[in-house]
Parts: structure tokens; sequence; C-alpha cells
């Protein structure tokens, strides 16, 4: 082996390698880095920068908190999804009941009978209605008369 290499091949800082040249013998053009020059800021500026930014800062929280897409905002939105999805959920419930009652007159003739009974007043040929009215109280009615053949003064209900 070389003495030059060794087996690591790690460099020694003696032996780094030569930089490579065109074959004209110049040099390629390098690029030098330029050190930036350190920005001296007086205390009166970086107080008055220190301000500034406290400024911004809070605008910017003033703004998120209660801007049009600020956290209030969001808060109010929140609520308003959950009013909206549980009056959406009551619908639902109430359109299946409907459906399982509209099914239900559909299919079953004694309930569409008792819809029309209860409801308009139907009744089935051949049956009699006896239409029940509330008593008057005592005090209300005229006294009867003493004779037993004449008629009373007050005409008698007829029931259909």
């Amino acid at each position: 082996m070389h003495p030059e290499r060794r087996s690591d091949m790690s460099l020694d800082p003696e032996m780094s390698p030569a930089p490579r040249k065109a074959a004209g013998g110049v040099e390629p053009l390098r690029r030098k880095r330029v050190q930036p020059e350190p920005i001296i800021v007086s205390p009166r500026g970086r107080r008055i920068l220190n301000v500034v930014l406290g400024f911004a800062t809070v605008v910017l929280m003033v703004d998120a908190l209660v801007g049009d897409k600020g956290l209030l905002a969001r808060m109010r939105a929140r609520d308003e999804y959950r009013q909206q999805f549980a009056t959406v959920e009551t619908l639902k419930n109430e359109n299946a009941r409907l459906r399982k009652k509209a099914a239900g007159l559909r299919d079953d003739p004694a309930a569409s009978e008792a819809i029309a009974r209860e409801e308009l007043g139907l009744i089935r040929e051949g049956e009699v209605l006896f239409i029940v009215r509330d008593a008057k109280p005592a005090r209300d009615i005229a006294p009867a008369s003493t004779d037993a053949g004449a008629p009373s003064a007050k005409p008698a209900d007829h029931v259909k």
C-alpha cells in the first residue's frame, strides 16, 4: 500500500485534494460567500419595533376572537348547527311516524273506518245515530205545568 493512501479513506488535513482545473489551465469560476453586515438597532428603534409588533399582535388576537370568522362566530355557528341537527332529527322521527300511520291507513280498513267515524262523523248504513247533549242545570228549566194532558211549553228535541 502506498503511504499516501490509508485503508479507512480519511483525509489528512495536509493532504487535501487539489482544486480541479479546466483543460486550458484556468480555474473555474466560483461564487464568493458574502457575509451579511450586522444590523445595529438603537434602543429607541427596538422599543418602537416592540410597540408595533405588540399592537399588531393585539389587533390579530381581537380579530381572531370577534372577527367574521373568529372564535365567537364559530361558537355561534356550532350552536346553530346543533339546533338545526336536532330539528332535522325531530322531523325525521315525525316523518317516520307519519309514514307508518299512512301505511296503516292504507293496509288496515278498520283504521280508516275509525278515522271516518271520529273525524268525519260518518256511520254505516243501517246504524242509528244518537246525539247526547249535556243536560241543563235545574234552575234553567221552566217549571212543568200541572196539567197532565197539556203539552209542555218546550218542543221536544227530535232524534234522527
